[in-house]
């Protein structure tokens, strides 16, 4: 079965576009896997803010050239499925990962985040950095120490003198209680 020049020049587009909007692609051969685990490879990823394109190699190619994916066009061999992450490139890489050991047909090859092949050692290491969230909520932590710390030390000199004279004041109250 063929593609009209129509709908070849549709796929095209549309992965340029998918393309355009990713943070990370992540490429995996699929040969062997039932129809039931691809459609659960492909629900996955899209509840992960993601997109599992399966089109032909040439197309694929045709719509990464000259884009940040373009480094992916060597390795598209055989039947290839392009695993598109939209917003958090380790969660994709996480999940990847994670059903690449759950379906042993699905094989990783390699993935592309900011113009950069990651053969699949790498894209297992990013899959195993902490979310975007747990990053941003440590940085976070780090950036809201310091500044906690330098509030105490700038309250300190001032803390020490209200215990100063309220301790002087005891003592005076002390004082006047005994005169009288």
């Amino acid at each position: 079965m063929s593609m009209r020049r129509a709908e070849k020049v549709e796929v095209v587009e549309s992965v340029q576009q998918e393309l355009q909007k990713a943070t990370v692609a992540v490429l995996a051969e699929y040969r062997g896997l039932t129809a039931g685990e691809l459609d659960r490879l492909r629900k996955s990823v899209r509840q992960a803010n993601g997109r599992c394109r399966v089109s032909k190699n040439t197309l694929t190619r045709r719509a990464a050239a000259g884009s940040s994916f373009e480094k992916l066009t060597p390795h598209l061999r055989g039947p290839a499925a392009v695993i598109l992450g939209f917003e958090d490139p380790v969660a994709i890489a996480k999940l990847a990962v994670q059903l690449a050991d759950e379906l042993p047909k699905l094989e990783i090859k390699c993935a592309v985040l900011d113009g950069n092949v990651l053969p699949l050692p790498e894209v297992k290491a990013l899959a195993t950095l902490p979310s975007r969230e747990v990053l941003m909520a440590q940085l976070l932590g780090l950036l809201q120490a310091p500044a906690s710390q330098l509030l105490r030390t700038l309250n300190e000199p001032a803390a020490q003198l209200a215990r100063l004279v309220d301790a002087l004041g005891k003592r005076q109250g002390g004082a006047a209680a005994e005169q009288s």
